[in-house]
């Protein structure tokens, strides 16, 4: 198993500063209190007490955060296949776990499918500028042929947002086994599963159930006609167990190619992912793809909120002008 690594000093990483720290660690008193709770091969974030997610590193092709409970209490994305036997749940996409970051054509290799492996070399935790706490992750991009692709540190955030919860997840892409060329494909990169009461269209999973959610973007544009298309960001909303409750993806604007396009499927997929210009806008094949210099890095920044109400109650696009305005800096 890879040791849980602490260490009792600050270090700089990407643009992050920030203080390694004992294993449980909580944000301000004037604020929900977000500790971290260090498990076998798992991080538990927990909300005054109560688990919010769990950063799972071990037990798959790549590091995801499941379960994710929103207000209320409720869970917000899908659980088959990290669990089984929940009602109403479609078994497709086995690698559709939860939240996760992939790509399906680095260097020719394919993560997103799950043929290579994101595979964790260090976990730490921290604490940000702000005083909240922090998970840091380093993986390796391990190919289905068994060599090294690329690496990557990915920064875990829990920021305050009011009357909802949050993550931040900004992932360094790192070419340090030679050139690393993103492909032009639809198959990637920041992802959501979401819980199926979110859907836009029913599915046979659902049975007699009628429950479906909506779904809107920055520009306007909503239902099933948000995939391939620009935007700041994407909310799917709906009622889960009694809850009115949603998800708002946000991309910030420092990010390549900001407003990115959209992987948004009406059975509750949705990814951020600016390298699909071909699938996406019509373009030449190839277009969209970029390419990481020998010894250069790439950083994405996305946040992750979880609301109560639809895409208005929640005031989704001030949160995002709040967002936006702290990427500028």
């Amino acid at each position: 198993m890879v040791p849980f690594s602490v260490v009792l000093h600050a270090i700089t990483l990407a643009s992050f500063t920030i203080a390694l720290c004992p294993s449980v660690l909580g944000a301000g008193e004037d604020e929900n209190t977000i500790s971290l709770n260090p498990r076998d091969g798992k991080i538990q974030v927990m909300i005054d007490g109560n688990i919010f997610t769990e950063y799972d590193y071990q037990s798959h092709k790549k590091p995801i955060l499941y379960p994710v409970l929103g207000p209320g209490g409720v869970p917000m994305t899908r659980s088959w296949p990290i669990a089984d036997g929940v009602p109403g749940e479609a078994k497709d996409h086995p690698h559709h776990k939860s939240i996760w970051f992939a790509h399906d054509d680095v260097n020719g290799r394919h993560f997103w499918h799950e043929t290579g492996n994101i595979k964790n070399q260090r976990v730490r935790l921290a604490k940000g500028k702000d005083g909240r706490p922090m998970i840091v992750s380093d993986n390796l991009w391990i190919g289905g042929d068994g060599e090294p692709v690329c690496s990557d540190t990915t920064v875990l955030s829990f920021p305050d947002v009011p009357n909802a919860r949050a993550i931040d997840i900004a992932t360094t892409l790192r070419a340090t086994h030679g050139a690393v060329k993103l492909g032009d494909t639809k198959e990637g990169l920041m992802a959501i599963r979401t819980h199926p009461d979110l859907r836009l269209e029913k599915h046979p999973s659902m049975g007699n159930l009628d429950r479906l959610g909506k779904a809107t973007n920055s520009e306007g544009i909503t239902g099933k006609e948000i995939w391939g298309k620009p935007a700041r960001w994407v909310d799917y909303s709906g009622t889960i167990e009694g809850e009115k409750v949603g998800i708002a993806i946000f991309d910030s604007p420092r990010n390549l190619r900001h407003p990115t396009t959209w992987h948004a499927r009406a059975y509750g997929l949705i990814t951020a992912n600016p390298f699909g210009a071909h699938d996406f806008l019509g373009a030449e094949k190839g277009t969209g793809e970029y390419v990481i210099p020998d010894g250069g890095e790439l950083t994405l920044r996305y946040r992750f909120v979880f609301h109560r109400g639809d895409v208005d109650d929640a005031d989704v696009a001030g949160l995002f002008k709040e967002y936006a305005d702290e990427h500028k800096k």
